[in-house]
């Protein structure tokens, strides 16, 4: 209802609708419509050239296009119906998200009502990670991914299934949005050889151990990262810098356009080194912004409630354990390391490149139940330390 009476309009209504065209195609030629569907993006066969002036995305764009196909699978099976294929792109969200929960239960149990807002009852999460959306897709993903991770790398059981699973989660990410994964897998990496090393119980061993582990967990997370985006121009390393300075452009020049939500946290010159120079304003303004003298529109006063939440939340946890307290435990406590990592990379990444407060609040979903258990764990361990020290 948003999209379609406020937006009028957006990414949701458009993979509907040309899904919609694939339905219809293959109502009146059946053949015709699986030739459309086995076809790759940028094939010229017949059924391609004959309806490809139809579409803006299937067949044309790559990323939107595994969305499309997508829906036009749900399509055939819910005769085309916009709430029933809604239903199943929040069931699949949802599958990933209460993965995630029951993970972050098996790490800290006692915690299991605190993970549950965190998780699933975040409301910026719950709406822009349930509709037919890329979001949706990729956030359920990364549920099921952190999962196999705990699953198969930490507890290592079900080795073999958890690989398995973790590779298929992460192709709809692979398929759109990429960069949660490169923002993912060193983090994940370094948070696996960090719990194992820990259990290695000869102190001396474990000191000799632990600098060779994390050089073969950078190594693999590089190798990974650069072979997920080998042949991608939008995510080559030495493009990187450039492709972000293109995107954080338009995206600002067509807010202030219409009007929007622009915000500007200095100049990007297409280099890496102007990206890690603005990029503490770029985690400021994921995380705590918009300011609420900053919303413009009922959805961006939404957005600056939540955004003073992790503001206060933030402050109270920094102020209740004490600063280097709070950066002493993240250091020593392997899960710390993965949530806040993570939450640091992909928010200066997502900051850096959005450049609008409307994009941004969808941009940042996968990054907001790991940085709020996070909080939550941190807060925890504080208070056990306090509760032990002497009267």
């Amino acid at each position: 209802m948003i999209y379609e009476f406020y937006y009028h309009g957006g990414d949701t209504s458009g993979y509907y609708a040309e899904a919609n065209r694939v339905y219809e195609i293959f109502g009146n030629n059946f053949s015709e419509g699986w030739q459309l569907m086995t076809t790759s993006v940028g094939d010229t066969s017949a059924a391609t050239l004959k309806y490809g002036g139809r579409f803006t995305w299937f067949t044309h764009a790559p990323t939107e296009d595994y969305v499309v196909r997508l829906c036009v699978v749900l399509a055939l099976l819910s005769f085309s119906t916009y709430s029933v294929m809604a239903l199943m792109f929040a069931a699949m969200s949802f599958s990933g998200m209460w993965v995630m929960y029951m993970t972050f239960i098996k790490i800290r149990p006692q915690l299991y009502k605190q993970f549950a807002t965190a998780v699933l009852f975040i409301p910026s999460v719950f709406f822009w990670g349930s509709g037919v959306m890329k979001d949706s897709l990729c956030i359920g993903a990364l549920g099921w991914v952190f999962y196999c991770f705990y699953r198969g790398a930490i507890e290592k059981k079900n080795i073999l299934r958890s690989t398995i699973i973790g590779f298929l989660a992460a192709t709809p990410i692979i398929a759109t949005k990429v960069y949660i994964l490169l923002a993912f897998l060193p983090p994940a990496l370094l948070w696996v050889f960090n719990e194992n090393s820990a259990r290695i119980s000869n102190k001396g061993l474990r000191m000799v151990a632990k600098p060779f582990l994390l050089a073969i967990g950078g190594g693999l997370a590089f190798f990974a990262a650069t072979n997920l985006t080998a042949g991608d121009a939008r995510f080559d390393v030495e493009e990187i810098g450039e492709r972000s300075k293109i995107t954080a452009d338009y995206l600002y020049a067509t807010s202030i356009a219409q009007e929007g939500s622009a915000y500007n946290i200095g100049q990007l010159d297409g280099s890496i080194g102007s990206m890690v120079k603005i990029s503490p304003q770029a985690i400021v303004v994921t995380l705590f912004r918009p300011f609420l003298w900053e919303a413009r529109n009922p959805i961006m006063l939404l957005s600056a409630l939540e955004a003073l939440f992790y503001l206060f939340f933030t402050a109270r946890v920094l102020y209740r354990t004490g600063v280097a307290k709070s950066f002493g435990i993240i250091g020593t406590t392997p899960i710390l390391t993965l949530c806040f990592v993570f939450s640091l990379i992909f928010a200066a990444s997502v900051g850096i490149s959005s450049s609008n407060f409307g994009t941004l609040v969808r941009y940042k979903i996968p990054l907001l139940p790991f940085y709020m258990c996070g909080l939550l764990i941190t807060e925890d361990i504080g208070r056990l330390v306090r509760a032990r020290r002497p009267a």
